[in-house]
């Protein structure tokens, strides 16, 4: 069995697929705390979530670097990604357009990735943040662009002390990264815009 052979599928159908899932990823930052669902039916390789796999097949080709820890990027997904979107997988954070961590892992944290310059603040990091569940966890509120009044979530699986990195992160705007929280096929945005408070 070669490599190429191990290698699961992408999009059966890449126009009306990715269309869909462009349009759930946009809603899900243009309304940050809400929770869309991507329907792409695709097996994501060992590692990604099925949302996670589906914005990058959605999002990523050969002129936007990846980053993925080293698990990931030696392994299934890494080799998944350079097959179907001929992604760059890059070993400097800073360097990412779209980078995947664990959300309970220690590092890297999100200052590490790139906030953008004040003449290209759309250059940024994108960062996807897998998640053990996107209810349940620890509670915070968003307010901000696109979001009336103030909106409640609770993610599980969040290390300690990201919250702040997300403050840290809404205080560099128009500079910062947007962040994505992917769970299954489920997923919330959390762009550089939106203010996190404390839970009521």
């Amino acid at each position: 069995m070669t490599a190429q052979d191990m290698i699961s599928p992408g999009f059966s159908d890449p126009v009306f697929q990715s269309q869909a899932a462009f349009r759930a990823l946009l809603a899900a930052l243009s309304e940050p705390g809400t929770g869309q669902r991507v329907a792409a039916e695709i097996a994501p390789p060992e590692g990604l979530a099925s949302a996670t796999a589906t914005a990058l097949l959605t999002l990523a080709d050969y002129e936007t670097p990846v980053w993925l820890p080293a698990a990931l990027r030696d392994g299934a997904a890494g080799a998944w990604l350079r097959f179907h979107c001929g992604a760059t997988l890059v070993d400097d954070p800073a360097e990412a357009a779209f980078a995947v961590i664990d959300g309970a892992a220690d590092a890297p944290k999100l200052s590490a990735f790139n906030p953008g310059t004040d003449q290209f603040p759309d250059r940024s990091t994108t960062v996807i943040v897998q998640v053990a569940g996107l209810e349940g966890g620890a509670a915070f509120t968003l307010s901000g662009p696109g979001v009336p009044g103030n909106r409640r979530i609770a993610p599980q699986g969040l290390r300690p002390g990201f919250t702040a990195e997300l403050r840290e992160n809404g205080a560099l705007y128009p500079l910062g990264v947007d962040v994505v929280l992917t769970h299954g096929d489920g997923l919330i945005g959390l762009p550089r815009s939106t203010r996190i408070g404390e839970a009521r």
